[in-house]
């Protein structure tokens, strides 16, 4: 990384020409807590700052625009903000989609959100409806795009059609290597949308370069996307850990490192890392397990002591290139079934407001992942079969949209 690196939001505030088109139009941002300047000011303070711009309305996601909501589905209130006088609007609260009174206070949406790089996080799917309703309203929409932390390995089955939910925007696969900027110009075009959609690129993103792979470590200070994204690690074993969301074992939330690690009581860490070296020890490349005890403050198996395994990519252990933290995760899965076959693994609750659907089968795009853990006679190379079609697709796909060769 170099210290040229700007964001789009640092670019907008520092370059007049790419302000200009703003004067005399109502301007709205679409934000979270991480959507800072370079010196850690909230991209909503440093634009009221801007003479131009015309700042009339704000959206918060998932986990509110400033604020920060513990857990999934806890929805957040609209509310006027006291400094700008400028009414916020959530969409995790009474509404997932902007509606057409909140449409009516704006011209153009700038939208900053820092990603995670993994299909499941919900701001993606926030992104498709801004820009389906901002197609339907007649308003233009700006990115001003973000690293995504995970850089750009592919990996992971394609949401199934029919799939699609607010954890599963659309036909992407698990980890997915797009910025924000280039998600929405692949939904633009996918979504066939008649709109004025724009990205204000970075400048001087390198996604290959170690050690940040996808993050300016040097240059950026880490501010959570949200409560439980407490770092650049959880981002990069987030497309594998997520799952466990769908089960029973914890993911390591009501610890200091969440998504992270995983666990429960009565696991038997040990012999789940033996099984899991035995049967597809390739999936364990480009990072260490450990051996771990760990007691939530809360969310499952609160004040009980689990045993887990730990994924450590934050040493020389981790080869970017190499690691794989979907099969990593899903290896686990099969070990458990075939050391405990009737373990029961798939945990059966609400989750992001489906009621009839297994979450395991929500977070992975379709029933797949689920069915090849539960079949005995499943190995990983039929997952794998599988995945890589999925993954070769996808590269596919996404190359015209890529801003940042």
């Amino acid at each position: 990384m170099n210290s040229h690196f700007r964001t789009g939001l640092d670019r907008l505030l520092a370059e007049p020409d790419l302000v200009r088109p703003l004067a005399g139009r109502r301007v709205a941002l679409l934000a979270h807590p991480a959507s800072v300047t370079r010196d850690l000011t909230h991209a909503l303070d440093a634009l009221a700052t801007l003479p131009d711009v015309k700042l009339s309305a704000a959206f918060g996601p998932q986990h509110g625009l400033r604020g920060d909501k513990q857990d999934n589905m806890v929805e957040s209130p609209d509310y006027v903000d006291p400094a700008l006088g400028i009414p916020v609007f959530s969409l995790y609260g009474e509404v997932r989609r902007p509606s057409a009174a909140m449409m009516d206070n704006f011209d153009v949406l700038l939208v900053d959100l820092q990603d995670l790089g993994c299909r499941i996080y919900t701001f993606i799917t926030t992104l498709r409806y801004v820009l389906e309703e901002a197609a339907r309203h007649g308003k233009a929409v700006w990115i001003l795009d973000r690293p995504n932390p995970v850089g750009r390995p592919v990996e992971g089955l394609l949401l199934r059609e029919g799939w699609e939910s607010f954890v599963g925007a659309g036909p992407l696969p698990m980890r997915h290597g797009l910025t924000l900027g280039e998600l929405a110009r692949w939904f633009a075009a996918a979504l066939k949308l008649d709109l004025d959609c724009r990205v204000v690129a970075m400048q001087g993103w390198q996604p290959d370069a170690a050690p940040g792979h996808g993050w300016p470590l040097v240059e950026r200070a880490w501010v959570n996307p949200s409560p439980n994204a407490p770092n650049l690690f959880m981002a990069r074993t987030y497309a594998g850990t997520v799952m466990l969301e769908g089960t029973t074992l914890s993911e390591g939330r009501g610890t200091t490192r969440p998504l992270e690690l995983f666990g429960a009581p009565a696991l038997d860490a040990r012999a789940l890392a033996t099984e899991m070296r035995a049967l597809a020890p390739h999936w364990l490349a480009g990072c260490r397990l450990r051996e771990c005890w760990f007691e939530p403050t809360f969310h499952k198996h609160a004040g009980q002591l689990c045993a887990g395994l730990q994924i450590h990519v934050e040493t020389e252990h981790y080869d970017h290139a190499a690691f794989r933290p979907w099969r990593l995760m899903a290896l686990a899965f099969k070990a458990l079934r075939q050391l405990e076959p009737a373990y029961p693994l798939w945990r059966d609750f609400p989750y992001e407001y489906e009621h009839d659907r297994l979450a395991i089968d929500l977070i992975n795009g379709g029933p797949s992942l689920r069915e090849w853990v539960d079949a005995a006679a499943a190995a990983p190379e039929d997952l794998d079969a599988l995945a890589n079609a999925d993954e070769n697709a996808w590269r596919e796909t996404r190359r015209p949209y890529l801003l940042y060769p």
